[in-house]
């Protein structure tokens, strides 16, 4: 049974940091596409960074510069560190996996390309 289970979310401050795990089981770990995504309440879920199988990182805007994205794949483990948060940030947030690529494409900044999804982590910026 695949799984992609995420944690770390929780209630900060302005200003304050977070860092998102999700972990990965049921299938093989390997050189994938995948992605954070972020739903914001009454909004529709969206992209905001994405990791290939080499490692090579892009950002959405609103979060580049702040946001990290990274991957341990001998713990099945991808993160976000996420610094300097703001109310903006405030969300569910997902991980995504697409098996069927190592190399992220334009169309992952979108929800269809992805076949795994996390349960998502609560994330909540108070100003």
């Amino acid at each position: 049974q695949v799984q992609l289970v995420e944690s770390g979310g929780g209630s900060v401050q302005a200003g304050g940091a977070l860092r998102l795990s999700c972990v990965a089981s049921g299938y093989t770990y390997s050189r994938y596409c995948m992605g954070w995504f972020r739903q914001a309440p009454g909004k529709e879920r969206e992209g905001i960074a994405l990791i290939d199988g080499y490692g090579s990182t892009s950002y959405k805007d609103s979060v580049k510069g702040r946001f990290t994205i990274s991957q341990d794949n001998a713990k099945r483990t991808l993160y976000l560190q996420m610094n300097s948060l703001n109310p903006e940030d405030t969300g569910m947030y997902y991980c995504a996996a697409d098996p069927g690529r190592t190399y992220c494409t334009g169309g992952h900044w979108g929800t269809v390309r992805y076949l795994y999804w996390g349960q998502g982590t609560q994330v909540t910026v108070s100003s």
